[in-house]
């Protein structure tokens, strides 16, 4: 069984990489209460972020690999709209 800390902090980790700003809010405050520090968990986020980009660069990678390489332009024209405020 984890400790509640190393058990948050993975959590805190895995809500990053998942993308869920309601799971870290909560991970990041239960983590408090079992001891962990801000650079404890400021390690958990760093690390989740490499596994991130690291995925995200593999797969662009793999995807160019199969279709082709595409220009970064290229890349970012099929979004659904030109506006700030959306996706493109």
């Amino acid at each position: 069984m984890l400790a509640p800390k190393t058990r948050d902090l993975i959590a805190i980790a895995a809500s990053v990489v998942a993308k869920c700003q309601l799971c870290l809010d909560y991970h990041v405050e239960e983590a408090r209460k079992a001891g962990a520090s801000d650079s404890d968990m400021k390690n958990a986020i760093s690390i989740a972020r490499v596994i991130l980009k690291t995925g995200n660069d593999k797969m662009d990678a793999y995807s160019d690999e199969k279709l082709g390489a595409m220009a970064e332009q290229d890349r970012l024209s099929g979004f659904c709209c030109k506006e700030e405020r959306c996706c493109g």
